[in-house]
């Protein structure tokens, strides 16, 4: 497969061996950067979380397992989880790694009956590969993972073969939980059959596994400043090697591949140079990639002040969103399978902040227009969740008790100071600090899809 180092037609590539100046280093070192963060990201993460000795739940909250295994959780995911921005309280979440070349792998998929559910499979880039899913009308079975260079055979049973773009691969199921005691119990068989397990190991016959009962294990502690870091400037290029190899060039690509590993070898030469670069990769840290964490550079304008998610988990050469996705709220949905809306900002303008109160009013008929669900999540200023007394994060169709306008209206409150008895089944909790509001539209309809449709504004009411 080539690397992206040799000439096409009478093209001519920069030349090896050449003593590549500060500026001209720096300017491929801040483009390495940008596009290499959300690989490196991924290949950190499937470092840590198979670093399990088994499935289980990486300091109690989060699912992990060794290569080649996913875990499940059996409810939504702990408010103290610090391990990935932007998570959702309206899924059960599952996680696995893989590295499908060396070692194909076996996916169940239950019979889900009328629940929601989709498995997002990522590559390296995070782009999605495969359709699993209610949105494709997926029906159960057992499904074979393979990687691009995998020529082996198919052995009986298997509902069919889907082949990753890249050896480094991971598994994201998400399964519809409504918010009732009633329906915890009804997902438990179902989720229990959700298993992945390599190929090496098939022997024709689905497992379960009780993912209520799963061992606790000991991970790094969260720092209390975010998301764990996942991409350490001074080893970036390091690992920009790796990265490179991980991910091909796609069409387009090959002559960025050059220079990148043509930047690798004079730096291998020139101890100054190396250190340029580290030098560089801290100032883009600060420069290039911190801004993607705020919404506005996030997506597109999707009315009243919102941005919504382009191009998500399809990204191909659109850097500008993927690496913005990966330092926002990594591992996005295709936009079929769900659209994303979010902002940091109130109808005029201002900062959302816990010491205000604010309304975001649907009116009748006008909630998100989907065939799966749709919820309004609050987080606090790392995107993460705001523990509070009442355990809630999100408010939407997993929701039975919201109240709603003689009118059929429904307004949804967010701020620091709970409301009146009768409106705090509509009221999300936030800090006495800044926060952010994220709306998620699962199997959107036409209108979310083609953008008609357009998220209300967040009316500031008091404070």
């Amino acid at each position: 497969m080539s690397d992206g180092r040799e000439a096409t037609d009478t093209q001519t590539s920069t030349a090896a061996g050449v003593r590549m100046h500060t500026g001209y280093a720096q300017t491929l070192a801040r483009m390495a950067y940008l596009w290499g963060w959300p690989i490196v990201n991924m290949i950190n993460r499937r470092a840590a979380i198979t670093r399990a000795p088994e499935p289980g739940r990486l300091n109690g909250v989060l699912p992990a397992a060794p290569r080649g295994r996913l875990a499940m959780l059996n409810d939504y995911i702990d408010s103290a989880e610090t391990f990935v921005t932007c998570p959702n309280q309206d899924v059960v979440y599952g996680l696995g790694y893989f590295s499908l070349d060396e070692e194909p792998v076996v996916l169940q998929v239950p019979d889900f009956g009328d629940r929601f559910w989709v498995y997002a499979l990522y590559d390296a880039r995070t782009d999605q590969f495969g359709q699993l899913g209610k949105p494709y009308a997926t029906p159960p079975g057992l499904y074979l993972l393979a990687g691009p260079a995998w020529n082996g055979q198919a052995p009986d049973g298997i509902q069919a073969v889907i082949r990753s773009s890249t050896s480094l691969a991971a598994v994201i199921p998400r399964v519809f939980l409504d918010d009732t005691p009633q329906d915890r119990a009804a997902i438990q068989p179902l989720i229990n059959q959700i298993g992945c397990y390599p190929l090496t190991e098939y022997d024709g016959h689905p497992q379960t596994t009780d993912w209520s009962n799963v061992p606790t294990i000991p991970g790094p502690a969260a720092d209390g400043h975010g998301e764990t870091k996942w991409v350490l400037p001074d080893r970036f290029f390091e690992q920009l090697a790796q990265a490179l190899d991980e991910a091909p060039p796609l069409p387009g690509e090959q002559a960025l591949f050059g220079q990148f590993r043509l930047l690798l070898d004079a730096a291998a030469e020139d101890t100054d140079l190396a250190k340029t670069l580290v030098e560089t990769a801290e100032q883009a840290e600060q420069e290039l990639i911190a801004p993607f964490f705020r919404w506005e550079h996030n997506g597109r304008p999707a009315g009243n002040g919102w941005n919504r998610s382009t191009n998500n988990a399809v990204w191909g050469l659109d850097y500008f969103d993927r690496t913005g996705t990966a330092k926002s709220n990594m591992f996005d949905n295709r936009p079929a399978e769900t659209q994303y809306f979010y902002t940091d900002y109130d109808a005029d303008g201002a900062q959302l902040d816990g010491a205000h109160t604010y309304e975001i009013t649907f009116p009748a008929g006008q909630e998100p227009p989907v065939d799966g669900f749709w919820s309004l999540t609050l987080y606090n200023d790392q995107h993460l969740f705001h523990p509070n007394e009442l355990d809630r994060y999100s408010l939407g169709t997993k929701n039975k008790t919201l109240s709603r306008g003689a009118d059929g209206s429904l307004t949804l409150t967010a701020g620091g100071t709970a409301p009146s008895s009768d409106r705090v089944a509509n009221w999300l909790p936030a800090p006495q600090a800044t926060f952010s509001l994220y709306l998620r539209a699962y199997w959107g309809r036409q209108p979310i899809l083609d953008g008609t449709w357009q998220p209300p504004a967040v009316r500031r009411t008091s404070g």
